[in-house]
Parts: C-alpha cells; sequence; structure tokens
C-alpha cells in the first residue's frame, strides 16, 4: 500500500509547473506493472483523461478532500480489507497462484467527473492486472465507506487474471461479466451486501431482467474493443465512440452478479473458491448456454 497520503500532499504544496512530474512520481509503482501489459501506455496519460484528479491547475477543494480522506483513515482501511480479502481468498483457493507483489495505488478523483463523483458514488477501481491495483476516490459519504471494499473486489480479479488469461483479441463478454460478477460477489462474502458497489446493484426488477436477457444473448461476443457496450452500458460506450446497445450504467455488472449467483446456487462453491474457474464453467453453471 503506497503512502500516495504523503505524496499528494507534496504534489498539492508544489507550483503547478512540477506537479506533471510529481504525479509520474507518484504513479512510477503502477507504471512499473502497467506500461508493459498495456502495450506501454503512460498511465499518467490514463489518469489525465479518465477521472483522476486535475494537475494543471490550483483547486482549493484537493487540499481538502485529502485531509478527509486521511481523517477517515482510508489508506489503512484499504489495506486492512486486502489483507482480509488476501486470508480468504488462500484459504478458497490454495492452488491459485498470483503475483509475488501488488502495488496499490490510491489517489484523488476529479469532482467534475460525472462517471466518477455521479454515477460510481465517488470511487472505482481497475485490478485486471497482477501486481497493481489502481484506486480512484472522491470523498463522498459512499466512497468513504465502501473504498475498501473496492480494493477487495479488484484483488479478486488481481488473483484472477493471475490464472485466467485475458487476450484482448480473443476475450469474450463472458469472460468480463463473470469477473465482475464474481468480485461483486466476493466482496458480499468478506462484507455483506451493504458493501457492494453501485454498480452491480443499480439495477433491479424488470430493468435487470431486460439487462440479463441481453448480455447473455451476446455472452459470446468477442474482442476487447467490442466489450464495453455490454459491460459498462450505453452512456461510456458513447464517451469511447462505440455504439450504443441499449443498456444503463454498467449492466454487464448487475447481469454478471445474477449469473455469479445462479453459479454459486449451483455449484456450492465460493465467489473466493470460484476465483480461477473459466468463465464458460461459470456460466454453464448458471445455466446461460453458448451463443457462438
Amino acid at each position: 500500500m503506497h503512502d500516495t497520503a504523503s505524496a499528494m500532499a507534496d504534489l498539492l504544496r508544489r507550483p503547478v509547473a512540477q506537479r506533471p512530474d510529481a504525479l509520474r512520481d507518484m504513479l512510477a509503482p503502477l507504471q512499473e506493472v502497467m506500461g508493459p501489459a498495456l502495450g506501454g501506455a503512460d498511465v499518467t496519460d490514463t489518469h489525465r483523461r479518465g477521472s483522476g484528479f486535475r494537475v494543471d491547475r490550483d483547486d482549493p477543494r484537493h487540499p481538502e478532500a485529502l485531509r478527509r480522506m486521511r481523517n477517515a483513515g482510508v489508506w489503512q482501511r484499504i489495506e486492512d480489507s486486502l489483507h482480509a480479502a488476501r486470508e480468504r481468498l488462500a484459504a478458497a483457493a490454495p492452488g491459485a497462484r498470483s503475483a509475488d507483489t501488488v502495488h496499490v495505488v490510491l489517489v484523488l478523483g476529479d469532482p467534475d467527473d460525472e462517471l466518477l463523483a455521479v454515477d460510481s458514488a465517488g470511487y472505482f477501481g481497475m485490478g485486471g492486472i497482477p501486481g497493481a491495483i489502481h484506486l480512484t476516490m472522491w470523498p463522498t459519504a459512499t466512497s468513504l465507506a465502501k473504498i475498501g471494499h473496492a480494493a477487495a473486489h479488484e484483488l479478486h480479479h488481481n488473483v484472477r487474471y493471475a490464472n485466467v488469461t485475458w487476450d484482448p483479441a480473443t476475450v469474450t463478454v463472458g469472460e468480463q461479466v463473470v469477473a465482475e460478477g464474481l468480485a461483486e460477489a466476493f466482496v458480499r462474502e468478506l462484507a455483506g451486501e451493504a458493501a457492494m458497489g453501485p454498480w452491480a446493484t443499480s439495477l433491479s426488477g424488470a430493468e435487470l431482467d431486460t439487462a440479463h436477457e441481453k448480455v447473455t444473448a451476446a455472452i459470446d461476443v468477442a474482442g476487447m474493443a467490442n466489450l464495453p457496450p455490454y459491460v459498462y452500458g450505453d452512456a461510456i460506450a458513447r464517451s469511447m465512440g462505440l455504439d450504443p446497445v441499449g443498456l444503463p450504467y454498467c449492466a454487464g455488472y448487475a447481469a454478471g452478479l445474477r449469473i455469479a449467483d445462479a453459479h454459486l446456487a449451483a455449484s456450492g462453491l465460493t465467489a473466493a473458491g470460484s476465483v480461477a474457474l473459466p468463465a464458460r464453467e461459470v456460466l454453464t453453471n448458471a445455466g446461460v448456454p453458448a451463443r457462438a
């Protein structure tokens, strides 16, 4: 768990012209792991294009947000959650491989980014590359309470993709929605229903039924560039220049949780114990047929 609290406090005290280099230094542990896996991508560019806090201007909201996060003990709570998650995964899936070291970096988000601040209630993460977990948050009541659970979700991904191959050319909708569903079910195993994220719990009733039907009809659609409309929904698909398919925000997460729950009920396994299972095995247990 990297001390980005101190690193961001230092960055925010620097002249604006020095902040890009300070950001690069802070994200260096992620660059070392994620850069090669992403074809040499610069994670500071991802920060700027995504939901990361702005480093090109002063914003009086940033120091106050950082103070709130430090006062809430966010970094320690993330580390505690990850230790509990690691122990649960090790006990339930003792044969699963994992990275020797996982670098965990938490950064402030952009409070003006609607995807982060509104749709995601102030927090989300990336953990699909073994050895790196990147968490982004803007302090809200929800994000302060749940950021540690998001870290556990990402650790489940981290272990999964140390065992399951993610090939951008062949990965399917089924793989990603299974991964998201299992990771949220894992959060529930660790900390209860209330710990789950808005991405997996915002749909219910007929809306969830419709999303599940549409996602499972496309379960074997392949190629990483083709997945976002089915996983993240229409608004994010449009923002990425992709054609929408008629799905609300993060519908694939909610559909994936329904799939994961059907698999868990049919198999008697836990989400922790299912971390390294092939997606097709989970889908078959859940009664989702191949569509290719």
